[in-house]
């Protein structure tokens, strides 16, 4: 299993977890809604975002990946794979995001 950290604009946050969740790349999508405070194009930025917390099974990153860039508005998403340590974790709730994010078929 593993976490994936994007943020998202706040006017395409739920349309885009919407459809991770529903083509099956990811389990579930958590929307905290945040304010960034970056550097682009040599200038300090401050914006409202909303940071997506998307569980997926560690063999579905690539897609969710791929899938994610292709939807996202902005120039260069932020796409950050963490692993999750799923001997410490509930095994249960590892076992449902890997059943749930795994495409039919």
């Amino acid at each position: 299993m593993k976490l994936v950290l994007s943020n998202l604009p706040p006017d395409a946050a739920e349309s885009i977890a919407s459809t991770l969740v529903q083509e099956r790349l990811a389990a579930c999508v958590n929307l905290l809604p945040v304010t960034s405070v970056y550097r682009w194009d040599g200038a300090i930025q401050r914006d409202a975002e909303v940071t997506a917390l998307i569980k997926v099974r560690a063999e579905g990153v690539d897609a969710l990946r791929a899938r994610l860039v292709e939807l996202h508005p902005y120039d260069l998403p932020e796409v950050l794979a963490l692993p999750i340590d799923a001997a410490g974790s509930l095994g249960a709730y590892v076992d449902w995001v890997r059943a749930e994010s795994t495409p039919a078929g």
